[in-house]
């Protein structure tokens, strides 16, 4: 089948070129053309484990072209896949511009029959606004399909080749048949195709980020109470996540959430209630608890050191999570501002997302080529992302770069009493 895929951020990149690996025939499509050239020379622009082989091969056995004429790219295309950037608003509500003037393009473009799909995520409704954007222009037939991706970054293509569940957003059986024949390569074992209504479907993709994020802040909620009453999170979390009506998924305590979907669709889920006169109190307890919990291992430093103004300290870590080189809303960045305020001196490491660190600080701090090099004469290290070159570091080594053995774990890598033996004074989260 012929795919045209319409923005090449990192929901398009991953599903058109995971498409043109099932053997369809894939053009990319992108309004920059630096982007395009880069893309055409093999050069991935964010960081995805597995990504970028998987473009050389597919590009080379000529099923992933790549292109800024959106003309060409549509012409004779059964399926039109629209995924551009929805950035979040001051408000909180998604932008939609960008999406609609994709589709009115689109409709333009069209050469025959075709199936156009939502892939972006946006709020509830948008299926209606681009089926009239696409009807504008379109003199051929077309369907719009709301198909919202459920990838996690750092593993995305593992996630899109297997995924456990492909969610359509549907009202034509036409359309339905045309969906069914694009992810049946995918879907060969237990994973399901759930055909929906497309307001529903836009609907859970936002409902299942709202729930993982509510997940996390719980789990913070419950490690501040630990902490006030001498428990242990992490036999707390062992004991929730034993009971197979919760499960142990997105359990863990730690600095909050960050990235490009847990923020900005919490805030987009309470934007939308607000329209339609509903408060979501519990997602605004949620964010509330995220933010408070970015700041969280601070406050511990200011009691630890009283003033941090003149210190300086190590961080490891900077990208949301591990296996990207995200920044976006990434705790480690709200850390460090904290420290900045403070009037501390950062010493950052990080295995991929340092360049894009550089382009938001510059010389308001300093980054390190190694992360033993982050440390030195440091006068305690905080841990923001749990990147596995992290998780077993030389503890001897480190005490003797560090001014002081201290650590500020936050993400609970480290065994407490490992580092006490060890001569370290150690924090995490929720843990005595």
């Amino acid at each position: 089948m012929r795919i045209a895929v319409i923005g090449t951020g990192y929901v398009g990149l991953v599903a058109g070129t995971c498409f043109a690996d099932a053997g369809h025939q894939v053009t990319c499509v992108d309004i920059d053309a630096a982007k395009i050239a880069a893309l055409e020379r093999g050069e991935v622009p964010f960081y995805e484990p597995g990504l970028g082989e998987l473009i050389e091969k597919n590009a080379r056995e000529q099923r992933l072209a790549f292109s800024v004429d959106l003309a060409e790219g549509v012409r004779g295309a059964a399926a039109v896949f629209i995924a551009v950037g929805t950035p979040g608003l001051s408000n909180g509500e998604a932008e939609v511009r960008p999406v609609l003037e994709v589709a009115r393009a689109v409709g333009q473009a069209l050469t025959g029959y075709a199936v156009v799909v939502n892939k972006s995520t946006v709020p509830v409704g948008t299926a209606d606004r681009v089926r009239a954007a696409v009807a504008q222009h379109a003199s051929h037939p077309f369907d719009v399909v709301s198909n919202p991706e459920f990838l996690k970054e750092g593993a995305a293509v593992g996630d899109f080749l297997k995924p456990d569940r492909v969610v359509i957003g549907a009202d034509s059986e036409r359309a339905k048949q045309v969906m069914e024949e694009l992810y049946l390569p995918f879907l060969r074992r237990e994973a399901r195709i759930l055909f929906m209504d497309p307001r529903s479907a836009e609907l859970t993709k936002y409902a299942a980020n709202a729930m993982l994020a509510t997940r996390i802040s719980f789990m913070n909620d419950m490690a501040a109470l630990c902490e006030r009453l001498g428990a242990d999170v992490e036999q707390v979390r062992q004991g929730l996540g034993s009971d197979s009506r919760i499960g142990s998924e997105f359990l863990y305590p730690g600095l909050g959430y960050g990235g490009s979907c847990f923020p900005k669709d919490v805030r987009a889920l309470l934007a939308t209630g607000r329209e339609v006169g509903l408060e979501l109190g519990l997602l605004a307890a949620v964010e509330a608890t995220n933010e408070r919990q970015k700041k969280s291992l601070v406050e511990k430093a200011l009691k630890h050191f009283g003033s941090l103004a003149g210190r300086r300290f190590a961080v490891w870590g900077l990208s949301f999570k591990p296996r990207t080189d995200d920044l976006r809303d990434a705790p480690a960045l709200a850390l460090i501002d904290a420290l900045l305020s403070h009037g501390a001196q950062v010493s950052a490491f990080d295995p991929v997302a340092s360049g894009g660190a550089k382009k938001l600080y510059g010389a308001r701090i300093s980054f390190a080529a190694l992360p033993y090099d982050a440390l030195e004469g440091a006068d305690a290290l905080f841990l923001a992302t749990e990147w596995n070159e992290f998780r077993a570091p030389d503890f001897a080594r480190m005490k003797t770069l560090l001014k002081s053995p201290v650590i500020f774990d936050g993400r609970n890598v480290y065994a407490p009493a490992r580092l006490r033996e060890a001569g370290f004074t150690w924090y995490g989260v929720g843990r005595p």
